[in-house]
Parts: structure tokens; C-alpha cells; sequence
């Protein structure tokens, strides 16, 4: 709750569901986990021939593992970044997506859950963040990486 808009959803909202993708089947897609990592909203939502783009604005303790071109699940849906922006990222909707999800009916000022790129924040952890904790920059020199 303390991470997520379910709060803020009332009986009758839909939401996407997507069945977990099964050991050993093809994978088609993006790395989801199906977590929440925050909230976003919805600023905006402009057709661009047969696509959607939709704006959100996000905080950036999530914006810091948001990589344009990369992918970001938006209310579990799995979606790639077509623009970063300072206070949030844009997502393209192609007509299929459109059909599939959720998103495309939300107004500005709808709060989204978002789901960040998992290897991202691998990566901080074992290379070191703010914290200090992982690997920091000195120990990787004295051991001949840096």
C-alpha cells in the first residue's frame, strides 16, 4: 500500500493482469517482476499518428534506473522509454498496446504504479550507491579494475 496507487483505486477500476511467463518458455518481452517500486501520474497523453504518447511524471529516486530506450512496467504493464525527461520519462503506445492495457484510458493526474529496470538496481548495489554500501569505486582501484 505505502508503494502503490491500490489505494487509490475504487471496485469497477481495471487493471491488467498478465499471467508469469512459465520455466522454460520463450521469452518475448521485458524482465517484470510485478513489484512496485513507486508511484508515478500521468501528465499527459498525445496521439502521434497511430501511437499514444504518454507523459508521466515520476519521483527521482525512481527516475535514477529509468534509461530511454530501456523499459519501465507502468500499472504492470511492460513499456520502453522513448524519452527521458528531468521529472519523468515518455512511453509510445502502438495501436496493439493500446488495445491490451490499461493506460491509455487514464486522465493527467491519474497516479500509476511503476516498476523500474531490476538489473539497474543490481548494479548500484554491488558497485556502491549514496549509501556507501556494494563496491565502492576505491576498493574496485586497489583491485585493479578502476
Amino acid at each position: 500500500m505505502r508503494r502503490s496507487n491500490l489505494g487509490a483505486l475504487r471496485i469497477g477500476d481495471p487493471v491488467n493482469l498478465e499471467r508469469s511467463l512459465a520455466a522454460g518458455q520463450r521469452m518475448g518481452g521485458h524482465y517484470v517482476q510485478g513489484h512496485v517500486d513507486g508511484v508515478g501520474r500521468v501528465v499527459s497523453a498525445v496521439g502521434e499518428g497511430p501511437s499514444i504518447v504518454v507523459r508521466l511524471a515520476a519521483p527521482a529516486e525512481l527516475l535514477r534506473y529509468v534509461v530511454e530506450r530501456s523499459f519501465v512496467a507502468v500499472d504492470g504493464a511492460s513499456l520502453t522509454v522513448v524519452r527521458l525527461r528531468p521529472d519523468g520519462f515518455d512511453v509510445s503506445l502502438v495501436y496493439h498496446t493500446q488495445q491490451a492495457i490499461t493506460l491509455p484510458g487514464k486522465r493527467p493526474g491519474t497516479l500509476v504504479n511503476v516498476e523500474v529496470d531490476v538489473v539497474g538496481k543490481y548494479v548500484e548495489r554491488l558497485v556502491g550507491d549514496s549509501t556507501g554500501q556494494g563496491l565502492t569505486l576505491d576498493l574496485l582501484r586497489r583491485a585493479g579494475f578502476a
